[in-house]
C-alpha cells in the first residue's frame, strides 16, 4: 500500500515549518478558522513560501460559507497570490440553493488556469453530491475533492465516501478523494484498509484548538498512524 498524503491546515510560517518537520506532505493555507478558512495575504503566503518546502494549496475563499461574494475581488486575490509563486489552491462555490455555483467556480478554475486545485467541503454541504460532480469534474486543473460525506464529519460520511471511492475513474469521480472534516485517529485503520490514500487534518494536530499553533509532534503521531 502506497504512502497515503498528510496535508495539515496552516495559518502561520510557524505552523507551516511544524507541520513540515513532524511529516507532512502538503499544507491548505488559510487565514480566520472563525470563518472556517479565508484566503490569506499574498504576504502571508510569501512568508510561508520561504519558510518551508512543501506543496502549498492556497483557500481561495473571502467570506464565511459558500457562496463566492465579489468575483472580481477573487480574481485579484488569485493574481497576487500568484505573482508570488502559488500554484496550487482550493475553492468551490455553491448557490443559495445548495446546487452549484459552476458559473463562479468556472470562474475562478479559468482565473487559476495551469494551477492543480481541489474543490473544498462545499461538496458536502451541496443538496446533490453527484450532481457537483459530474457539473464541475471536467474544469481543468480539479484535481481533489476534499470531503467527508457528509456536512456532519467523517463519522456521518463513511458510507458515501466508500461508495465514491467505489466509482473511481468515472467521470465526476476521476479526482482524488482527501478525506478530511471531524476526521478522528479511529476513523484511519478502517479509511486505509478500504483504499483511502489522502488525509486532512486542521485542529487535530494542534494543542488547544484554533487558539494554538500546529504541534509538530501531534503531526508525527498522524504521521505514523497513517503510514501504519
Amino acid at each position: 500500500m502506497s504512502r497515503p498524503i498528510f496535508e495539515v491546515i496552516a495559518l502561520t510560517a510557524q505552523d507551516a515549518q511544524a507541520a513540515e518537520s513532524g511529516g507532512a506532505d502538503r499544507l491548505e493555507l488559510v487565514t480566520d478558522m472563525a470563518a472556517d478558512g479565508l484566503t490569506p495575504s499574498a504576504e502571508d503566503f510569501a512568508k510561508i513560501r520561504a519558510a518551508v518546502d512543501l506543496p502549498l494549496r492556497v483557500m481561495l475563499r473571502i467570506r464565511d460559507g459558500f457562496t463566492p461574494g465579489s468575483l472580481d475581488e477573487l480574481r485579484t486575490r488569485v493574481a497576487e497570490l500568484r505573482a508570488e509563486g502559488a500554484e496550487e489552491f482550493v475553492l468551490g462555490f455553491l448557490g443559495a440553493d445548495g446546487t452549484v455555483d459552476l458559473a463562479a467556480t468556472g470562474a475562478l478554475a479559468e482565473a487559476v488556469a495551469g494551477c492543480r486545485w481541489t474543490f473544498h467541503r462545499a461538496l458536502d454541504h451541496s443538496t446533490d453530491r453527484a450532481a457537483v460532480r459530474a457539473a464541475v469534474g471536467h474544469l481543468p486543473g480539479l484535481d481533489t475533492f476534499l470531503t467527508a460525506g457528509s456536512a456532519a464529519g467523517v463519522a456521518a460520511g463513511r458510507e458515501v465516501l466508500t461508495a465514491e471511492l467505489a466509482k473511481s475513474g468515472e467521470p465526476g469521480y476521476r479526482q482524488q478523494i482527501l478525506v478530511g472534516g471531524g476526521l478522528l485517529a479511529e476513523h484511519v485503520p478502517d479509511l486505509r484498509a478500504a483504499g483511502f490514500d489522502a488525509f486532512h487534518i486542521g485542529g487535530a494536530v494542534r494543542v488547544a484548538g484554533w487558539d494554538s499553533p500546529v504541534d509538530t509532534a501531534k503531526v508525527a503521531h498522524w504521521r505514523t498512524l497513517l503510514d501504519n
